[in-house]
């Protein structure tokens, strides 16, 4: 602990009891005055403060102070007691006189205070003479720390161009002395480091701007700021800390263009929202206050547009607008930069924008030939003759209006063969006559190519329609299939119709319908016209009879409203129907068949009977013909079914002889046991020479399975065990009994099949050979 600091030791008695004690305080020169009386009581202690500096005791024990009772007298028959914090080993007491030592240098900082207790008592009755009494003896403090900046270093942030006076931070420093004990614990701040632009407040260490600065200038100023005790007197302890000043952006400086005058180039051929070319302003602000927008002033907005890259704030310049080399060569823009965001304390500065000029030229290009319209729309009457004009197309070379250009028709083999155009003058013409009635429209594309530079081509539109010309008769709606009956009455409607025309009308369609001159006067039949596209068809006269006429036609002429008029006759086919009043549709239809037939009721209905008998018959001959394919052996086929069981899956190889045991296969009984599986790879050959004792012995069975048995080992895909399974039995429940041989424990010079003969043509073959096979063997 450095001894720098003065402590403050003061002896405190607490609430004492009437006494005639006195606490005396002497002074470095050892007085026997008291220091300073606080109280003073008829009976009891008296208390004053007493002092004491931390480690700055030059003789150990040193003197503190004295107790004195009022009580004592000259004979010194009082005894003083000490008691407490210390007593005894920091702080002693001389019994006789009542003067306290303390024995070592004490420090404020670990413990700044001691409660002791003190009492006299006689010493011939060893009695109290006075009650116990409680004081505090207090550790005065000497300057033995250093100030210390705990939240160093410091960083610190001010907007720049902030006024003189602005405050910036504020910087605290500790000092582990006693503040209510002299100037050991007074802290003074000062600049070491830093002027012109700081100044700190001395007592609180309160950093401010001394000047306005420019952030452009110099963005980052190290402060180092001092701090002594004992308010900076000679002999103080002093540390120090670093500030680092940022500052911090503000908008005080406006965009400027690099520039005062850009030029740029465009193509007349390029397309709208091509970029032109980019502008870009400098601006001495960083972020959102360098932010920027541009913007084209003047009559050039309506070909160019300007629009801001926010990421680079560059300025793009687009074509809004086609531009023409041959109409106009160069283009003068005037393009402005302001800033987004303004502050209004820096508005005196001047506008916070700038202005720039851009010429533009525009480069010439080959271009193709251009049409005077994009689409054309031509018209022409149907009917007209080949080669009559449809109308003209007209392209001109915008490089130059004397090159020549050559047009042509695309887009569909059928349109070139109604249309023809001069490849010169753009003429179109028709090439045959056009009907509006199949295409009221026609869609060409016409193509102008420049005859020095082929690959210079543009196309056009062309829409042709085809006006209409009065060319077609009017005729009936639809097929009327019209009944009278035989009973009906005279005026009875029978039949409602109407007209079309193919033909357009330039005002709605008018039909007139009437009767044929020659059928006006002998008709049983009259027609009204209802004035409204359509007419009505009504009887005459009564007493039809289909036997006497079974049809009437009535011809009825159609006069429509076209230009020239048109009159068509249309046939109205009348049928008689053996009817009341009423038409039955469905009973009439029926009797128009049978009339159209020649046939009567009676007729049709025999003509019925005929095709059903022959349908009968036809299906009794198709059963016979199914019973006699029946085979007269069904029934012993169906019981041989019965007993034979068909083995489909192949075997597992050569070595695999626990599938099925051949030995019990040659008994009648078939025992079906599980037996172990059991390796046979070299009986292999014994097996071959079984499987020559299957079967009747006959040489063309041997040759048979040796032959397999050779394509089995030769054939290098097939599995590498295969074994040849022979199947004996077919059944015990079999009438007919077993047909190997296999089965049977005597030789087959020993049986007879005989038998097989009987069995029918069936088993023809089976029969043949093993007859053949018992004379081979006899």
């Amino acid at each position: 602990m450095n001894c720098s600091t003065f402590l403050l030791l003061v002896l405190m008695l607490v609430q004492l009891r009437p006494c005639c004690l006195r606490v005396q305080n002497h002074s470095a020169q050892n007085t026997d005055q008291p220091f300073t009386a606080v109280r003073r009581v008829k009976r009891g202690w008296v208390w004053e403060p007493l002092f004491v500096t931390e480690e700055q005791i030059p003789v150990v024990p040193a003197y503190v102070g004295q107790l004195k009772s009022d009580l004592e007298k000259h004979g010194g028959n009082l005894k003083y007691i000490l008691t407490g914090e210390g007593a005894g080993s920091i702080f002693i007491i001389d019994e006789n006189n009542g003067k306290i030592y303390v024995t070592q240098k004490l420090d404020r900082e670990k413990k700044p205070f001691y409660t002791l207790r003190a009492e006299a008592i006689n010493r011939n009755t060893q009695l109290p003479v006075e009650p116990e009494s409680e004081f505090i003896i207090k550790v005065r403090d000497i300057n033995d720390h250093e100030p210390q900046f705990l939240d160093g270093p410091y960083v610190a942030s001010v907007p720049e161009m902030s006024p003189e006076g602005t405050s910036v931070t504020q910087v605290t420093a500790t000092d582990g002395d006693d503040p209510s004990y002299g100037d050991s614990a007074r802290l003074l701040y000062s600049l070491l480091q830093g002027q012109p632009y700081f100044s700190v407040e001395p007592k609180s260490g309160v950093i401010r701007m001394a000047s306005q600065m420019d952030r452009e200038t110099k963005d980052q100023y190290l402060v180092v700021i001092q701090a002594k005790d004992m308010v900076g007197q000679t002999g103080a302890f002093s540390a120090t800390a670093t500030v680092t000043i940022n500052l911090s952006d503000v908008n005080d400086n406006p965009p400027k263009f690099q520039q005062r005058l850009y030029y740029m180039n465009i193509s007349e051929g390029a397309p709208v929202g091509t970029t032109v070319g980019k502008l870009f302003a400098e601006d001495r602000d960083i972020g959102k206050n360098a932010a920027m927008k541009y913007f084209i002033e003047g009559d050039s907005s309506d070909v160019f547009d300007i629009i801001t890259n926010n990421k680079t704030q560059e300025g793009i310049i687009l074509l809004k607008k086609t531009v023409d080399y041959e109409s106009k060569r160069r283009y003068s823009i005037e393009a402005k930069v302001v800033n987004r965001y303004i502050d209004d304390r820096f508005l005196k500065e001047g506008p916070f924008e700038d202005k720039t000029i851009v010429k533009i030229n525009v480069e010439d290009v080959d271009e193709p030939p251009v049409f005077t319209m994009e689409n054309y729309v031509m018209e022409i009457h149907e009917g007209a003759v080949s080669g009559s004009l449809v109308g003209t197309v007209t392209a001109k070379d915008p490089d130059n209006d004397d090159r020549p250009v050559r047009y042509s028709i695309v887009h569909g083999m059928n349109l070139k063969r109604l249309f023809s155009i001069d490849e010169h003058n753009g003429t179109i013409i028709t090439t045959k006559p056009l009907d509006r009635e199949i295409a009221s429209w026609h869609n060409i594309t016409v193509k102008a190519t420049e005859i020095r530079n082929p690959e210079k081509k543009s196309e056009a539109k062309v829409y042709i329609q085809v006006l209409d010309v009065n060319d077609h008769a009017p005729e009936f709606a639809k097929y009327y299939e019209t009944f009278v009956c035989e009973n009906a009455i005279p005026g009875q409607l029978i039949q409602s119709i109407s007209a079309v025309d193919k033909d357009d009308s330039e005002e709605d369609h008018h039909f007139f319908f009437s009767l044929a001159q020659e059928t006006t006067n002998n008709s049983h039949f009259t027609i009204k016209d209802n004035q409204d596209n359509t007419a009505g068809i009504f009887t005459a006269k009564s007493g039809f009879r289909k036997e006497e006429q079974f049809y009437f036609y009535l011809p009825i002429l159609i006069l429509d409203n076209g230009m020239p008029r048109l009159t068509s006759t249309n046939t109205l086919t009348v049928t008689v129907c053996d009817c009341d009043i009423e038409v039955n549709t469905f009973y009439c239809r029926y009797g128009a068949f049978l009339y159209a037939m020649g046939l009567s009721t009676e007729g049709l209905v025999a003509i019925l009977a005929c095709i059903l008998t022959l349908l009968v018959f036809f299906l009794v001959i198709v059963a016979i013909k199914q019973q006699r394919k029946k085979s007269p052996f069904s029934e012993k086929i169906e019981e041989f079914r019965e007993n034979i069981v068909k083995y489909d899956d192949e075997g597992g190889g050569e070595e695999d002889t626990e599938a099925f045991d051949i030995s019990a296969l040659r008994t009648r009984t078939v025992m079906r046991t599980h037996k172990p599986r059991k390796k046979i790879t070299t009986e292999i050959h014994s097996l071959y020479r079984q499987s020559l004792q299957v079967g009747p012995d006959s040489a063309i069975f041997r040759e048979f399975i040796s032959e397999k048995l050779e394509e089995a080992n030769a054939d290098p895909s097939a599995p590498p065990y295969d074994s040849l399974q022979t199947y004996a039995l077919e059944g015990t429940g079999s009438l007919a009994g077993s047909l190997s041989s296999l089965g049977s424990n005597i030789s087959d010079a020993d049986q007879s099949y005989d038998y097989l003969t009987d069995w029918g043509p069936h088993f023809k073959e089976i029969a043949a050979m093993y007859t053949s096979h018992t004379s081979l063997g006899d």
